[in-house]
């Protein structure tokens, strides 16, 4: 079973039909909305600040989710919008991710960074801070910047399927309860 933990005075909420791994971690001020899926050795800490994930959305094995301090002079909360699959071993620390967005494996996404809806952010990139991105866009590098449109084969093929996989997946591990 996930650990789930109050912290600061606030439990994390999660929707419907969300399928948490046993070795997922939610702390604080998390909300997860319906038909997600939070992968193992995944971390969505919202002890110093709010985790907000919206419908369909898969946060994948190792992700770690956090912010910037609610009492800091420039805090930050990590947002992230529907249908969006964060890659595994991510890291998105306070930023806001719009729908229908592939965040690839290993990328890493900083405070206040906006990546607005349909973007794809390659395996490994570095979003800086602030970073306001340009929507249904391909960015790539470290620095991240900005290497071609998306495609509509690509919305299909990459972030749409993706989504829609990983819903699949989850719905393998209610079928049977994990062997002790």
């Amino acid at each position: 079973m996930a650990l789930i933990r109050k912290v600061r005075g606030k439990t994390p909420a999660v929707g419907e039909n969300t399928f948490l791994a046993e070795t997922a971690v939610l702390l604080g001020d998390v909300t997860v909305g319906r038909d997600c899926s939070i992968w193992y050795n995944a971390v969505l800490r919202g002890d110093v600040n709010r985790i907000v994930i919206g419908d369909r959305t898969n946060i994948q094995d190792g992700v770690v989710l956090h912010t910037i301090y609610d009492g800091a002079k420039h805090p930050s909360q990590t947002i992230i919008g529907n249908d969006v699959s964060v890659g595994h071993n991510a890291i998105i620390h306070g930023a806001r991710v719009g729908d229908n967005c592939l965040i690839g494996m290993g990328a890493t996404l900083l405070d206040n960074a906006v990546v607005p809806s349909g973007c794809i952010i390659a395996a490994n990139a570095l979003v800086l801070s602030n970073a306001q991105l340009e929507p249904n866009s391909v960015y790539a590098g470290v620095p991240a910047k900005k290497v071609k449109e998306v495609t509509e084969e690509q919305r299909e093929e990459i972030i749409r399927r993706t989504a829609h996989d990983y819903m699949l997946y989850a719905s393998w591990y209610g079928e049977e309860e994990p062997q002790r």
